[in-house]
């Protein structure tokens, strides 16, 4: 049996490989969007984007929506997730029956990012039915202050409430969540990823729809949720967000609700 000074040595390395690839992930979902964006961009830039808005959407465009959705849920979500990725790497190296880490934390990590696709499936479909509704423009931004206005008070309500509350409580505790819902192997891996992806769901979902009011493609409300996730889920003092964040949602929202 491999002695305490060996079994840190070897949780160390671990954390640092599993580091290391959920970092390059994230870089590359991030890439991704940017480039991305970049292109709508240029395309608005020259007027093609206008084209976007009259033409139908065909299977192709939505599934392209849906794979821009689902890496950008990837390079937003994850980095919340990497305390519990890290504490997972370290709890499962000391497992007397656990052959390796790398395994069952990539399940974990594949299961988390399993909730936030089905996530992205709502999204694409959101997005299609304002964009059939005309409330969208091409460059996917809200056209209609009633939408921004509606968006942006369920935010802040739902910031304030139990729920959020309870959720984002859960998702701050990786090493409770762990004691709690422990599973073996690698398919255990595989459902805690989709427990603790359904508790961040649960957390933020209804956040998620004030990028339809700065633009879906927006680098800068994109990184501004992002970074707000990652505090609220993750840093000291976020607990508090949700109290500081809701009002001020509430009133952005009665501020856009009120335009003529």
């Amino acid at each position: 049996m491999a002695d305490a000074s060996t079994i840190a040595k070897d949780v160390r390395r671990d954390r640092l490989i599993v580091l290391a690839a959920v970092v390059a992930v994230i870089a590359v979902a991030w890439i991704y969007v940017v480039i991305r964006a970049q292109g709508m961009s240029d395309l608005a830039a020259i007027g093609v984007a206008t084209q976007i808005q009259i033409k139908a959407w065909t299977t192709v465009d939505l599934l392209l929506l849906f794979v821009m959705w689902t890496i950008m849920m990837v390079g937003m979500m994850l980095p919340s997730a990497v305390p519990l990725i890290l504490n997972f790497t370290a709890e499962a190296r000391q497992e007397p029956h656990q052959a390796g880490v790398l395994a069952p934390t990539t399940a974990l990590v594949l299961g988390y990012v399993v909730v936030w696709t089905g996530f992205s499936v709502l999204a694409t479909t959101g997005q299609w039915a304002l964009h059939q509704a005309a409330l969208l423009s091409p460059m996917m931004v809200s056209t209609s202050p009633v939408l921004s206005g509606a968006l942006l008070l369920a935010a802040g309500v739902y910031q304030l409430t139990p729920m959020q509350y309870n959720l984002l409580k859960r998702c701050r505790q990786p090493l409770h969540f762990l004691n709690l819902h422990w599973r073996e192997g690698t398919g255990g891996a595989f459902v805690m990823g989709l427990e603790h992806g359904a508790y961040c769901l649960g957390c933020c979902f209804v956040l998620m729809g004030i990028l339809f009011i700065g633009g879906v493609m927006n680098l800068l409300l994109l990184a501004a949720v992002t970074a707000f996730v990652l505090f609220e889920k993750a840093l000291p003092y976020g607990n508090i967000a949700g109290r500081v964040s809701g009002p001020l949602m509430i009133a952005a929202g009665i501020y856009f609700l009120a335009q003529p």
